[in-house]
């Protein structure tokens, strides 16, 4: 039985990952601060005598013996990390600095959930692992961003200069169940105003494009990488099924048939990019992983999820 960390545990993609190392046979200590992760997440896994929840700052020291780490604290959504820019800077470099100092001390394995942000609005797709990005250092958006960034060199600072053993995973847009309906993520907006009967509200003229990549496929791939001996990364980790944000919106409004929704448009806000799509040969190539859940499957899933949520509020 491993000793895991994961910091963020009690966010989206957190409480996933908790829930398949457990399911694995691990024990896990679930850190999180609750900013934009929800006790509710992991509630059902406090009965768990495997399971071990710490609510904590990551921005300060903690010390705690374990075998692996998985770095995840950090808010992830625009709408989140804008909303204390500083908080969002500190959380990527001092968080990441004491999620390395555990790992220096222990001898743990660490890994870092880094973003397809790093590469900006970018001159060239799908991204590779090699292009160094098109990033405004000082726009709405750079206080994610080019955190992310400093967090990718504090890792391979760490593995140059104490020999740390590092994972740098860049994932790109991830979707599924235990979503934040709030989080002014695209498919949480999109499917929480379909099931409103609101307008669908696209930013620019939704030409825009992204790759959704479902949960559970992203832990899948961020446990292939912790377990793959000899890699550093950065390694993609994302759905090359690439589609505008006008084809998402007409996709969902088509699996929420009963919605009377109508999509409009407002001002795009700066710095959003215009492409996203990831290129994973290296994450086929020297992990095995590729996706595998088709997108309707997919939102059917979320989708489910967010109804369930809405009757739960009534």
């Amino acid at each position: 039985m491993k000793k895991i960390l994961v910091t963020g545990g009690s966010g989206f993609i957190g409480n996933h990952l908790c829930r398949k190392l457990l399911y694995d046979g691990n024990y896990v200590i679930c850190l999180d601060n609750n900013f934009t992760g929800l006790i509710q997440n992991i509630a059902d896994l406090k009965a768990n005598p495997n399971f071990e929840f710490i609510r904590h700052d990551i921005t300060f020291p903690i010390y705690i013996e374990v075998d692996e780490i998985y770095h995840l604290a950090c808010p992830a959504s625009p709408r989140a990390y804008q909303f204390n820019g500083i908080k969002t800077i500190k959380t990527n470099i001092l968080g990441t600095i004491h999620a390395l100092g555990i790992a220096k001390r222990t001898g743990a394995k660490i890994l870092l959930t880094s973003t397809s942000e790093i590469y900006g609005d970018p001159t060239e797709s799908p991204q590779k692992e090699e292009y160094w990005g098109h990033v405004n250092p000082i726009g709405i958006r750079s206080c994610y961003d080019e955190g992310k960034r400093v967090a990718e060199t504090l890792m391979m600072e760490y593995y140059r200069n104490h020999n740390v053993d590092i994972r740098i995973a860049r994932i790109f847009n991830t979707y599924g169940p235990y979503m934040d309906p709030q989080d002014g993520r695209v498919v949480s907006n999109f499917i929480n105003q379909c099931l409103k009967n609101q307008d669908i509200t696209i930013y620019g003229d939704g030409s825009q494009t992204r790759s959704f990549c479902y949960v559970r496929d992203m832990v899948d791939g961020l446990i292939k990488l912790m377990e793959t001996p000899n890699i550093t990364g950065p390694i993609n980790l994302g759905n090359p099924d690439e589609r505008t944000i006008k084809q998402l919106a007409k996709k969902i409004k088509e699996l929420i048939s009963e919605s009377s929704s109508k999509i409009i448009y407002k001002e795009l806000p700066s710095d959003d990019p215009k492409k996203r799509k990831p290129d994973i040969t290296k994450a086929r190539e020297i992990l095995g992983w590729s996706p595998s859940v088709e997108i309707d499957n997919g939102l059917k899933t979320t989708i489910d999820y967010f109804k369930n949520i809405q009757k739960l509020g009534n």
